[in-house]
């Protein structure tokens, strides 16, 4: 419990969408610890990616995102490098530590005030609790999808 009262990183599952209560600040960096971040705000959306360019980014696994309000997110240290596929019409820009490689977060065209954040750089992953899978259409025969969360073949309206 912090000293407020609340409790920090509580994700609650709700019947048919995730509620998420109290989350104050999330930080997080990359594998090397150049490039550090925080998020301040509520989740927008809390899901398990199976897309063929995460799985590709990732090296064949699905990819637990995070989704907040673009001026949620801060970098307080490091820069971070971007990506863009240049035979896209839309490409997502993928942001990177350009010293260790870690993908941190992305930003799609789809969602022009959103940043989505890979969970694996949280500094406390624990808090993440997937409410939706998306683009299972993509995802391969030895990809779990759990019985517990919505379920989209592609992106979700």
């Amino acid at each position: 419990m912090a000293a407020d009262g609340s409790y920090p990183h509580i994700i609650v599952i709700g019947k048919s969408q995730f509620e998420v209560k109290n989350i104050m600040k999330i930080t997080g960096g990359c594998y090397c610890g150049a490039v550090r971040y925080e998020l301040e705000g509520e989740p927008q959306a809390s899901l398990q990616c199976y897309c063929r360019q995460c799985c590709h980014q990732s090296g064949g696994n699905s990819v637990p995102l995070m989704r907040f309000s673009l001026s949620a997110f801060r970098l307080t240290s490091g820069e971070m490098k971007q990506f863009r596929r240049s035979d896209l019409d839309a490409p997502v820009t993928r942001h990177f530590c350009e010293n260790c490689g870690t993908g941190i977060a992305n930003e799609t065209p789809k969602r022009p005030d959103a940043i989505i954040v890979k969970v694996g750089t949280f500094d406390d992953p624990s808090i993440f609790e997937p409410a939706l899978a998306v683009f299972t259409s993509e995802k391969q025969s030895y990809h779990y999808v759990s019985e517990h969360v919505q379920v989209f073949e592609g992106r979700p309206k």
